[in-house]
């Protein structure tokens, strides 16, 4: 799943342009970018969808210059994140971006795919975030709301299931800034998740325990197209919660939480 935050997630870096092109050279009316990354874990909203283990991940996005854009991003998955039986993920996102201001605002929507899973864990996401600076200090906050679909139904491996269709609702707020005189970048996301606990009868869940909350501390250091990251993640699931969700909510290899604290590395290549 894309993460809106993501540890892993593509860290876009600019290009500079000799001042005379820019002069003489307007922007295309049609921009395409994306980026590759390699990642120690694949971390969706706190919880490993990798087992823990290292991912590679890519995307890419075409935007207009009306503000329309769409895209496609995928990764491999492992352990609790295989939802109905898939090993990888693919996101296809879409949506609208304009400034007002001094403010960005970003409607969109992802739908998330788990090819070669069971039938019905694909859905539906749609998000809105809105995005500023504060001196040198970048902001973000956003709310993603998945409506009531049959991927995202309760099944009765919880005391929490009720057998009935659920939605997700996931609030976020992103903070970053530049180191001045360096190349590093300091950032910090909290979110919090409201859904279905458990896996639903289609083998699908991304709020595990039903309510909780992430964090995640990190730097970037970039080096021209290639973005080295470092970043602490954590959630408030607890060892008592998790056990509900035993075996698929802990790692294959030691047994421990995939929803733990974890420090997580990233190397990302963009174009």
């Amino acid at each position: 799943m894309k993460t809106l935050y993501f540890v892993s997630a593509a860290m876009f870096t600019m290009v500079a342009v000799p001042a005379a092109a820019q002069d003489t050279a307007p922007p295309p009316p049609v921009t395409v970018s994306g980026s590759v990354a390699l990642v120690t874990d694949y971390r969706f909203r706190g919880v490993s969808q990798s087992d823990k283990e290292m991912a590679i991940q890519g995307g890419i996005t075409v935007a207009h210059e009306s503000g329309f854009y769409a895209g496609v991003w995928g990764s491999n998955l492992a352990g609790w994140g295989t939802f109905g039986g898939s090993n990888m993920e693919l996101d296809l996102i879409g949506g609208y971006k304009r400034s007002f201001g001094g403010a960005t605002v970003d409607v969109g929507l992802t739908w998330y795919m788990y090819p070669g899973g069971a039938d019905l864990t694909d859905f539906a996401e749609p998000y809105v975030k809105v995005s500023g600076t504060v001196g040198p200090v970048n902001l973000l906050a956003g709310v993603a709301y998945a409506p009531k679909q049959k991927a995202l139904g309760n099944f009765s491996n919880t005391p929490q299931s009720r057998g009935q269709s659920e939605d997700n609702l996931y609030l976020w707020g992103d903070v970053s800034a530049g180191v001045p005189g360096t190349p590093i970048t300091a950032k910090a996301h909290l979110g919090y998740s409201d859904g279905n606990p458990g896996l639903g009868p289609n083998g699908t869940s991304v709020a595990p325990t039903g309510k909780y909350v992430d964090w995640l501390l990190g730097v970037d250091y970039v080096l021209g197209p290639v973005t080295l990251g470092a970043a602490y993640v954590d959630t408030n699931i607890g060892k008592a919660e998790a056990a509900y969700l035993q075996p698929n909510f802990s790692s294959t290899k030691d047994g421990s939480s995939i929803a733990g604290s974890r420090v997580v590395l990233s190397v990302t290549a963009a174009f």
